[in-house]
């Protein structure tokens, strides 16, 4: 079976990183980087680091609206699907790479099978909401992480016998790699913290990081943070903040510390020692439950709701929320530790591969 993997950014490397390992055993597999995290900090050290193999075809997409990016994607996938006539075509979660492959599958009668497919918001002013509803829509195979992901593609009239319950393979790839992290990264040193007396801040996603207001809000919540805030900022981010004359106000506080992106083992072993994390990821939240780490939802909506009023909360911009949920996770002693993860038992990738083997 020739089975082609696409992915375009950093999360959907990291998830897709044990699936890539197990199929190239078992199909003749060809690994298609569509190149929207382009850098080598968004990308290649994200691949070293994993100890994938180099993507056998880099598109280059780079960066652009929304409809550059998927419309350029499309165009590359579609001549390359043409020729290459892949019997099934896989990528992962919600990005405009993940669009633009489901529809080129789609329009070219290729199977596609979604990775953490499933999920939702509810909230269709994010982008990523579109982008997974319709990938589902045109999916040949729907790998769902949970239950409720399970219940989202029925609501929708998917058929069951395309719905495939996996769990997420975030489970066994954080496990994995947080033994490599504990032994090889030394990020804690580097930057002169000690376990559990500082807090992680990331925020990349456009919604956010392109509004003045809500970056006010963040900028008045944290000045009330005792800890110091390890803040590994985004370059778009960085951009945006400089052009709002923000980023001198985030370089004067006294308890955040500025630094440029990081590798993944670097930040999961940040993530995984800090006290607390204050995020719009949707990864994060994932691997939140797996190193028991509590964090705070810098968004109103999100597509995993397993996480709400155990492991975190939704704050979205208000400034008392933040400040008052920081105070019942750090002063509270919340204790998390013995929740067991929403995504399933770490065999997802195992599971995701034995089911391409037994239907094609």
């Amino acid at each position: 079976m020739k089975l082609y993997i696409t992915f375009g950014t950093r999360p959907e490397i990291i998830k897709l990183s044990k699936i890539i390992k197990l199929s190239k055993k078992k199909f003749e597999t060809t690994i298609v980087h569509i190149g929207q995290h382009y850098s080598k900090n968004m990308s290649d050290i994200f691949i070293e680091e994993l100890n994938l193999p180099k993507p056998d075809i880099n598109l280059g997409v780079g960066s652009g609206t929304h409809a550059e990016q998927t419309a350029k994607a499309m165009l590359k996938l579609e001549k390359l699907f043409i020729e290459d006539k892949p019997d099934v075509v896989m990528a992962q979660g919600d990005t405009n790479s993940v669009l633009a492959t489901a529809i080129v599958c789609a329009k070219l009668h290729i199977p596609f099978a979604h990775v953490e497919a499933g999920i939702r918001s509810f909230d269709r002013k994010m982008p990523e909401e579109i982008n997974r509803v319709l990938a589902d829509q045109v999916s040949e195979y729907c790998f769902a992480p949970t239950e409720i992901a399970v219940k989202n593609l029925k609501r929708e009239g998917i058929s069951d016998n395309k719905i495939y319950l996996t769990g997420n393979p975030i489970v066994e790839v954080t496990r994995e790699n947080l033994k490599i992290a504990e032994s090889k990264s030394k990020i804690l040193e580097e930057l002169n913290l000690n376990e559990e007396e500082y807090i992680v801040l990331t925020m990349h996603r456009a919604e956010n990081a392109d509004n003045k207001e809500r970056i006010l809000n963040l900028l008045k919540a944290i000045k009330h943070i005792k800890e110091t805030i390890v803040y590994p900022i985004h370059p778009r981010t960085k951009k945006r903040l400089k052009e709002f004359g923000l980023l001198k106000e985030f370089e004067k506080l006294n308890n955040i510390m500025l630094i440029e992106p990081l590798g993944y083992l670097d930040f999961l072993k940040l993530c995984s020692k800090s006290k607390l994390i204050i995020s719009d990821s949707g990864g994060i939240q994932e691997e939140v439950t797996i190193y028991k780490k509590p964090i705070l939802v810098i968004r109103d909506s999100t597509e995993r709701p397993e996480i709400l009023g155990k492991f975190g909360f939704l704050v979205g911009y208000d400034v008392n929320k933040i400040i008052g949920k920081y105070k019942y996770f750090t002063e509270n002693h919340a204790d998390i530790k013995n929740l067991e993860t929403p995504f399933g038992d770490g065999k997802a990738s195992e599971r995701i591969v034995k089911i391409l083997e037994g239907c094609l």
